[in-house]
């Protein structure tokens, strides 16, 4: 039996329904999956019950497993971790800020699957935004400002001892390890080719992105922020409701992703893999 695929109506995004991922999947099927991907960007399967061995299963199909640094995965696996929020947290809520998963590696993974075991009946919800379609849009005028600018992406801000998740960073459920490689610094193209499907697109955004090569910060920090408003805008923007037993996954090379709250009193929690680079 084929797939069915059903955009969402929105700026990216499909819901694939007519599968079972708790089975073993066939090469058509695989291929098919990867084609509804590269197409829409985000896919959600609804109605899974998987297990963590299913959720392995199902991320090799589309790669080898990324590389997850600053993150302890959960007890007795290597490759999957565990976002979480309990009900009583106070702590600010993780990856509220836009971005693109480890985008400061040498090679970024190319997707990120996340399963709904413990969904809030409120809130929660993931938002993503369509980097195709925003360099797409974009004014020529605004273009021609980015137009050949490498990036300079690291992890600092988030990551290193002195960073949001760091050594001040109390009272949060997720095994968030922060350290000094998180000053690190990787350039890459902000405008670049999908190696896929070709297509141009943004890639990552203010937050990892902490400059650009050849410029001095304060030249580059007007342009790094004119840059995020213009990524987030609401015509760029798929919401994504979340339901139990949910599986998404979606194209770091395509789409900025950010966390919702609006949970407060209940427990929240998913399990993560990361898919990596296909040119890595």
């Amino acid at each position: 039996m084929s797939i069915t695929v059903t955009p969402t109506g929105q700026a990216c995004g499909a819901t694939v329904t007519g599968i079972n991922l708790s089975e073993p999947l066939d090469v058509e099927q695989v291929e098919d999956i990867r084609s509804a991907w590269l197409e829409h960007h985000i896919l959600s399967f609804p109605h899974q019950e998987l297990s963590d061995d299913d959720l392995e299963r199902f991320t090799l199909y589309f790669g080898g497993f990324g590389h997850d640094p600053f993150f302890d995965p959960i007890e007795g696996r290597e490759h999957i971790a565990a976002i979480q929020r309990n009900a009583d947290e106070t702590s600010p809520l993780f990856a509220e800020n836009w971005h693109s998963d480890w985008s400061f590696q040498q090679y970024p993974p190319a997707g990120t699957c996340l399963l709904g075991i413990e969904i809030p009946p409120v809130g929660g919800d993931t938002l993503f935004a369509n980097q195709h379609a925003a360099l797409d849009a974009m004014p020529s005028e605004m273009r021609a400002k980015f137009e050949g600018k490498i990036a300079i992406h690291s992890a600092k801000m988030a990551y290193a001892p002195d960073g949001t998740y760091g050594e001040k960073d109390e009272g949060r459920s997720m095994a968030i390890r922060p350290d000094e490689s998180a000053r690190d610094t990787q350039l890459h193209p902000l405008i670049r080719q999908h190696p896929e499907t070709g297509r141009l697109g943004l890639f990552s955004c203010m937050g990892y992105i902490i400059g650009f090569e050849d410029m001095t910060q304060q030249e580059a920090l007007p342009l790094l922020t004119e840059l995020y408003t213009w990524q987030s805008r609401d015509e760029f923007v798929y919401r994504h409701e979340w339901e139990p037993g949910m599986l998404i996954m979606w194209d770091n090379r395509s789409v900025l992703h950010c966390a919702t709250g609006g949970y407060q009193g209940h427990d929240r929690l998913l399990h993560r893999t990361t898919i990596s680079a296909f040119d890595g």
